[in-house]
Formats: structure tokens, sequence, C-alpha cells
């Protein structure tokens, strides 16, 4: 089963979604994984306090281009106060990939989430 997960990732690194930088953004930040360069541009414009477009920009691995392009389809249509609320399990659910034995990539991983985390500051 994980490599059928393994496949998704790689199909989303290859051809993410939510891929290119925003115009006017509400919020931007930009990471960087330090230990292996890795770096996300995110991207949002909200209106009545819900999120209306998620995008990102960057480069890296697999795992941090294919988080970053679910995380950005997940934030869309929720709510800005309900942001604060979304752990890392919520992030790493949506790779569907068991991360916890390889702390490198689950910096990878999170990347997205530090984004927004630094956005909405």
């Amino acid at each position: 089963m994980e490599e059928i997960y393994q496949e998704f990732i790689i199909e989303l690194y290859k051809n993410p979604l939510n891929f290119g930088k925003m115009a006017n953004p509400d919020y931007k930040a930009e990471v960087q994984n330090t230990t292996c360069g890795d770096m996300i541009e995110l991207y949002i414009k909200a209106k009545n306090g819900v999120i209306t477009e998620a995008k990102f920009a960057g480069k890296g691995c697999a795992i941090s281009q294919a988080s970053a392009s679910l995380f950005t389809g997940y934030l869309k249509g929720k709510k800005l106060s309900e942001l604060k609320n979304i752990t890392k399990d919520d992030v790493l659910a949506l790779l569907k990939i068991d991360l916890s034995k390889n702390p490198t990539r689950m910096k990878c991983a999170l990347l997205p989430l530090d984004a927004l985390r630094k956005a909405m500051k």
C-alpha cells in the first residue's frame, strides 16, 4: 500500500496542484529547511474570514513539494480562525505515508505548516 502512496507523491512532485506565485496575497511567508535546502513560499487570499485561494512556490524534494501541493488544497474553504488548530498530524495525514522514523523528511513534510504559522503572525 505504501508503494501506491509513494507513486502518488512522485506524481504530485511532477505535476503539483496549486503551484505558482500569487499577486497581492493577503498572507505570505517563505520558509526553508536548513538541513536540506528545501524552500516553500505560501500565498493565501481570504474573503470574509475564509480562505478562497492558496498557492505555493518553491523547490525541494518530492515530500516537501507534494506536501505543499496537498496542504494548499486542504486550506481552501477553511476559516482563518481554524488555522491555529491545524496540527502536524493533519499535514502528515494528507501524505498518507509514515515519516516517524525519518526526521529529516518529517521536516520537509511540515514546511507548508511552518509557512502557514509564519504567514499568520
